[in-house]
């Protein structure tokens, strides 16, 4: 592919695509920022007009990948209203969701070491997005007697780390990990098992 140096028409978005096939094929710390500049077909001096190294270029692909997941969160609450239950088991599918349709954008997320406070934008949009799950704990959590209500930053962070565990070993197809269970059968009675033990939904019969 020939250079083409300065003269991309918008290379800062050929640049996050291409740190997104790299980070698919290879992980997030398995390429350098010059592969990435190859893959969008620019040289690496092209690079800095945009980002000052390749965790810049990462954040910027989490960043766009937290705009993602925040929409599709908030799609997913505002579907399974007026039920508070609904609400919340949709939002718990959403990730698993988002995870298998963009995953070089939940790796950038989510495995790639980079913080949400690595600058305002970034953090502004992951708190909105993890907060339509809080959200959804808190609606449900209100059908919980005060004395046994855990605190819904804990609610949701128990649904989180469910739905985190199931993207990680079973909905990714790493090696070694195929569960006799599509994922999105062990995300479900996973959140039932937990909503049962608070009492939110009626024991099997």
């Amino acid at each position: 592919m020939a250079k083409k140096g300065y003269h991309h028409g918008n290379l800062r978005t050929a640049l996050v695509d291409a740190c997104l096939k790299l980070i698919e094929a290879k992980g997030p710390t398995g390429f350098t920022l010059s592969e990435a500049a190859r893959e969008a077909g620019v040289t690496p001096a092209a690079v800095y007009r945009h980002f000052e190294g390749r965790e810049d270029l990462i954040a910027e692909a989490a960043r766009q990948g937290y705009e993602i997941f925040a929409d599709l969160m908030d799609y997913a609450y505002d579907k399974g209203q007026p039920s508070a239950l609904g609400a919340f088991e949709a939002t718990g599918r959403a990730y698993l969701a988002f995870a298998r349709k963009y995953p070089g954008h939940y790796v950038a997320m989510f495995e790639s070491g980079i913080s949400i406070n690595r600058t305002p934008e970034l953090n502004a949009v992951a708190t909105r997005a993890m907060g339509v799950l809080e959200k959804a704990a808190v609606d449900l959590s209100e059908h919980i007697p005060a004395e046994k209500r855990p605190p819904p930053q804990m609610f949701s962070a128990h649904i989180w780390a469910l739905s985190h565990g199931v993207v990680e070993l079973f909905a990714r197809g790493s090696p070694g990990t195929k569960s006799p269970y599509p994922p999105e059968d062990l995300l479900e009675t996973g959140i039932g098992v937990y909503l049962r033990g608070l009492g939110l939904i009626a024991p099997d019969s």
